[in-house]
Parts: C-alpha cells; sequence; structure tokens
C-alpha cells in the first residue's frame, strides 16, 4: 500500500469580476453576505472560456471569522459549452486581515487562507469527465476580483 498523496493536473484560472456584497447581516448560523458574480475569464490548456454574469457566493461568516463560502455561477467554453459551477470552500485570516477583507480592502493573497473544491455539472459530451472527478483550487481575493486556480486530483 503506498501513502502517497495523489497527483494535480492543473485545468484553469478563473478570473471572477464581483460587485460589493449584500450584507443580510446577523442571521442564527452568522453573518450572512451575499457577493453577486458580474462575469469573468477562464483559461487553461484545455479549456477556456468566460464567467457568465448573474452567480453569486452565498457567504456565512462563523463566528470565529471563519467564512464559509458558496459560489454558484454558470462558466461557457470558447466552443459555446455551458458548466454549472458549485465551488464551496473556507477563508480565514488573522482578525485584522478578515476585517479589512470583508471591508473591501485590498490584502496580500499570502496571509489569506482561502480554498474551495469546485465541482461541475455540464450537459456537453466531450466534457463529461469534469462531472467524474474530484478538484480543488487555491483562491484570492482582491477588491473586485477572485481569482481561482483549479486543479484535478487524478
Amino acid at each position: 500500500m503506498t501513502h502517497e498523496p495523489p497527483a494535480l493536473t492543473f485545468l484553469f484560472e478563473l478570473r471572477v469580476n464581483v460587485a460589493g456584497p449584500i450584507v443580510i447581516g446577523s442571521t442564527p448560523m452568522g453573518e450572512r453576505r451575499i457577493v453577486p458574480i458580474l462575469g469573468g475569464t477562464f483559461e487553461g490548456p484545455d479549456l477556456r472560456g468566460r464567467v457568465l454574469p448573474g452567480g453569486a457566493d452565498w457567504q456565512i461568516i462563523r463566528a470565529d471569522g471563519v467564512a464559509e463560502l458558496d459560489a454558484r455561477y454558470v462558466i461557457e467554453t470558447n466552443r459555446g459549452q455551458t458548466i454549472y459551477v458549485r465551488n464551496t470552500g473556507l477563508r480565514h485570516a488573522p482578525p485584522e486581515i478578515m476585517r479589512r477583507l470583508l471591508d473591501g480592502q485590498a490584502v496580500d493573497p499570502g496571509l489569506v487562507y482561502f480554498r474551495t473544491a469546485p465541482a461541475f455539472e455540464t450537459s456537453a459530451p466531450d466534457l463529461l469527465w469534469l462531472t467524474r472527478a474530484t478538484f480543488v483550487g487555491s483562491a484570492e481575493r482582491h477588491p473586485e476580483e477572485v481569482i481561482v486556480r483549479v486543479w484535478k486530483v487524478e
């Protein structure tokens, strides 16, 4: 039996343009925020295209300061194939860094833990492999953009 970790293969980099958050406020689950997705692009060795406007990231900021992320949106390849993306994840940093991030200020991405687990759904026959694998992402939050680099777990 081997104890080697699985290999990762780079899939693409998403650059997602986002609007300012809609703040619902303190709920029994935590601080609820919804961040509208305005559009964007994605590009990798075999897949490229655009992020369609209309999605959003439904966030809960827990009492311990950790942001639970649940982004749902659609990407369209340069060949016109649509792919539904549900990207869940966690983002956290020391309290002062998180406060600045949540206020929309620029922070050094190296100070923030931001990892995701994207899942894909499509009807495109040649892209069904996206629905049959596990993917991981490493992300950065900028004031008007989120960058997510995605790898397939082999």
